[in-house]
């Protein structure tokens, strides 16, 4: 199964009669789980939870939703983005990681909080952007702080920096931007490799938390 129709939000009224969906991303799959945590659990784990959260919520708002890698399917990057391809935004869930040779080095603690990416790629890049300083500006109202590690000037990072009061970097080559036809944001929600954000990350109160914060920030994005 490549992608899941999230049907009781596409039988909510909309603004238009027949609004375009939000295609919700939950990054990485079973097999390719990314990062893991200090305690051993998976970022799938972590980046399909709170894509399940935010779902929830844009149902809440009325908004479509369709949905990859939400129900443990394999799909490949440029899949992703093609599930969908009248949705008005594309946006991808993960949570980060740091180098591994930091992670060596003891320096797991220095970094926390969320991350934001658009790539001047997208053939909507305006659009990504105003989405993701929507989203970035509910995050922080929500209680979350930008983390800048992305940017640091190191091999393998340097990632230039759009926003750094609201978190925003630019990642031109992140496949899932690039190769959409809508605007696309990818979400780094917190650092799991930080020990005390794995834990706080993993309660359900934060999930919701940042999900309802997530969907008001894509509410306020696509709103006329």
């Amino acid at each position: 199964m490549m992608a899941v129709l999230c049907l009781a939000a596409a039988m909510q009224p909309s603004r238009a009669g027949a609004e375009p969906p939000v295609a919700l991303d939950a990054g990485h799959t079973p097999l390719r789980p990314g990062a893991v945590s200090p305690g051993g659990r998976i970022e799938y784990r972590f980046n399909r939870d709170l894509s399940d959260a935010l779902a929830q919520h844009l149902q809440k708002q009325g908004v479509p939703v369709v949905r990859t890698a939400a129900e443990g399917e394999e799909i490949e990057l440029r899949q992703r983005t093609q599930v969908a391809p009248q949705a008005e935004l594309f946006v991808s869930i993960h949570h980060d990681s740091i180098q591994q040779a930091w992670i060596d080095a003891g320096r797991r603690k220095e970094f926390s909080g969320y991350s934001l990416f658009v790539s001047e790629k997208n053939p909507a890049y305006d659009r990504s952007l105003r989405c993701a300083k929507a989203i970035g500006a509910r995050m922080q109202a929500a209680g979350e702080h930008p983390s800048l590690y992305h940017a640091t000037p190191i091999a393998g990072e340097n990632r230039p920096l759009i926003d750094a009061a609201l978190g925003i970097h630019r990642f031109d080559d992140l496949v899932v931007l690039k190769t959409a036809t809508m605007p696309a944001v990818l979400v780094e929600a917190g650092v799991i490799a930080n020990p005390d954000e794995e834990v706080r990350l993993a309660r359900p109160e934060t999930q919701e938390r940042l999900a309802e914060a997530i969907a008001q920030g894509i509410h306020d994005c696509l709103k006329p």
